[in-house]
């Protein structure tokens, strides 16, 4: 055997081991997967960390400082997460969920609370937050003004400097291409040069099976500035929501959480992380989206939930 044909044999031996990781590699979706939860029970569930999340999103009332119950409560969740080492995202929402209702808080009053919520929970080692929660939805006071939710991003960076943040994070509702280009317009041209993060919640095109939504968002904000990137920042499969639309059905549910992985992929040169929602679930009782039952049993969404995101990051 000449030295030439032995080296030959030798690389075509090594190959297979060679090409390997290459393979395994681009099989790999690049869109972390992350779940969103208020519960800090979640944590110790076998079953949750059997799936290796590293991700979480926490829901915040803006004036949640002044309340000594849900500071707690924020406070137990973030002391739950970093016990199983996982990155807590809060996101900033309105005090009051009823349409059309909430006070809309000033520029002063948000960099008092949220400035005080900040200060409070960075220490604590939260780095990453949303602005503004679902802005565009009639359940929030900032549905009726872009203005004022990109005044709020602008307070934001001051109040958090270096924090990752999402600036804007809209629903895939009729009207919301408008919002964007509104919430775009009341920005200095500056902020619409700089990389921009914006919040996707496409429960319409996930659970409608479509892509139609997050297309179109993802298009408008690009039209307004080419370097944004996107979080889905709450998506799932809906189990309940009304009688009309979604009635319960566990089945469904997990059929459109292995849509939601569709979507991630199909968008993921846009898309960084996605926060399916939620955790626990409600027993069809009213909005319930849970992967596992309110008493932590696995629903269906839990077997097709580990199944697919084996091929994506944490």
């Amino acid at each position: 055997m000449t030295k030439r044909l032995s080296k030959l044999l030798i690389a075509g031996a090594l190959m297979p081991a060679a090409f390997a990781p290459a393979v395994a590699d681009a099989a790999t979706t690049r869109v972390a997967v992350g779940i969103g939860d208020q519960s800090p029970a979640m944590f110790s569930d076998p079953n949750y960390q059997a799936l290796g999340i590293k991700k979480v999103r926490y829901v915040v009332r803006w004036d949640a400082m002044k309340n000594a119950d849900l500071r707690q409560r924020a406070e137990a969740f973030v002391a739950a997460a970093r016990r199983s080492n996982d990155r807590v995202f809060f996101h900033v929402s309105t005090n009051d969920f009823t349409p059309k209702k909430a006070t809309l808080p000033s520029l002063r009053t948000f960099r008092r609370d949220v400035g005080r919520l900040v200060r409070h929970f960075r220490k604590k080692g939260v780095r990453e937050w949303g602005v503004w929660n679902e802005a565009n939805h009639k359940s929030q006071p900032t549905w009726d003004n872009p203005r004022r939710a990109a005044q709020y991003f602008r307070e934001m960076k001051r109040l958090c400097k270096g924090c990752t943040l999402v600036g804007l994070d809209v629903l895939d509702q009729a009207g919301v291409e408008r919002y964007i280009r509104r919430w775009f317009s009341a920005l200095p041209r500056s902020y619409r040069r700089s990389s921009i993060r914006v919040g996707i919640h496409n429960y319409s095109d996930t659970n409608r099976k479509r892509s139609s939504g997050t297309r179109s968002i993802i298009r408008t904000v690009k039209s307004r500035n080419r370097r944004a990137t996107f979080w889905l920042t709450e998506t799932g499969g809906v189990v309940n929501l009304s009688a009309k639309s979604f009635p319960c059905n566990e089945a469904r549910a997990a059929n459109r959480i292995g849509y939601m992985f569709t979507l991630a992929r199909k968008f993921r040169r846009d898309i960084d992380r996605i926060y399916p929602y939620s955790w626990f679930g409600e027993d069809c009782n009213g909005f319930d989206a849970g992967i596992v039952s309110s008493g932590g049993v696995p629903r269906p969404s839990y077997a097709t939930f580990k199944s697919r995101a084996r091929s994506f990051t944490r």
